[in-house]
């Protein structure tokens, strides 16, 4: 195969007609990076992740939270952890170390699919809500995954060059000043918000996901 334009290391694997001759690190972005780690054991005692069986991980990584779609993560587990903080509901499952695998697009989208404000301070909430949240995280990455991600231009493609086509089912994230699908469903007029975040957008309809008090503009 032809070397990628942003390929940064390649590694030579063992000659079997059952595995790649090579594992190629192709970083578009320039974000990433990759190094050596010891492994260390989880903090929980479970296997590190979806396909390892073994109660380990890398030394570097083991400050970080488990992923939305982890099969040893429980719904408990995120509410523990939201609990634990003071801090907008956004920011915290933005957070790496409460819950991981969360982007900007997703947290949007999840958070209007359980139709909560991205604006509640997670010492204010329950149970049933952070159920509710975290049914829609698992449901919004499922479902990004299978399509492929979430591509806006030519640097979000997969291995195979192929761009995402999440962008389709989107209800909140690039909506703004377009009307709220589920608002309209249920016979009532809003439409969706953009808001400035953290350098980024937040977008949210400001009828199904009330915002605080003391935080409404």
């Amino acid at each position: 195969a032809h070397d990628e334009k942003h390929l940064k290391v390649r590694l030579s694997l063992s000659e079997r007609s059952d595995f790649p001759s090579e594992l190629r690190f192709v970083d578009q972005r320039i974000f990433g990076g990759m190094f050596i780690s010891p492994l260390v054991a989880t903090t929980d005692g479970l296997p590190a992740g979806a396909g390892s069986l073994k109660a380990s991980i890398p030394q570097a990584a083991a400050h970080i939270a488990r992923d939305v779609i982890d099969p040893h993560r429980k719904p408990e587990d995120l509410y523990v952890a939201l609990r634990k903080k003071t801090t907008e509901l956004k920011r915290a499952i933005l957070d790496q170390g409460i819950i991981s695998g969360v982007g900007n697009i997703y947290a949007d989208e999840a958070l209007w699919q359980a139709g909560l404000s991205g604006l509640r301070n997670t010492g204010t909430i329950r149970r049933p809500e952070v159920q509710r949240l975290n049914d829609a995280l698992v449901d919004v990455m499922t479902r990004a995954l299978a399509a492929g991600g979430t591509s806006f231009d030519s640097l979000y493609v997969n291995v195979n060059g192929a761009s995402g086509y999440f962008s389709r089912s989107l209800n909140a994230y690039g909506r703004e000043g377009k009307a709220c699908l589920r608002c309209r469903e249920n016979g009532r007029e809003s439409l969706i918000r953009r808001d400035p975040f953290m350098g980024r957008s937040s977008y949210n309809c400001p009828v199904c996901q009330p915002r605080p008090r003391r935080t409404r503009r």
